[in-house]
């Protein structure tokens, strides 16, 4: 049975939610139908106000991709700016430490075409 099929007859059996937390077996229904058996990926539960959530799925009908697709191309964005950011940090300390030696004069040494 898939992990998603065995959630969903967990929830249908009535029992307890782990740690007291309240679970809609809506949600977890929705999974079942969505969720792809791929072996690279990982399927993670998060938590969404209800607008966010509002402009998730507007987003993901807007460009035409599912919810998961969406949240994974948001991600990755954040993550390949967030070591941008990292990448730029290390190289200003890096000029703060090592200034560049007189950094004006290279217009002298440039040749320029003639125009």
């Amino acid at each position: 049975m898939q992990p998603a099929a065995q959630a969903v007859g967990f929830f249908k059996q009535n029992q307890p939610a782990p740690m007291g937390r309240k679970i809609i077996p809506a949600i977890i229904k929705c999974v079942e139908y969505t969720v792809e058996d791929t072996p690279h990926m990982e399927i993670v539960q998060i938590v969404l106000d209800k607008k966010l959530l509002s402009a998730t799925d507007q987003a993901a009908r807007r460009t035409k991709r599912n919810r998961s697709a969406l949240v994974r191309d948001a991600l990755r964005e954040h993550l390949r700016r967030l070591e941008l950011q990292a990448t730029e940090g290390r190289d200003r300390q890096g000029y703060t430490r090592h200034p560049q030696a007189d950094a004006e004069g290279w217009e002298s040494e440039a040749k320029w075409s003639a125009e």
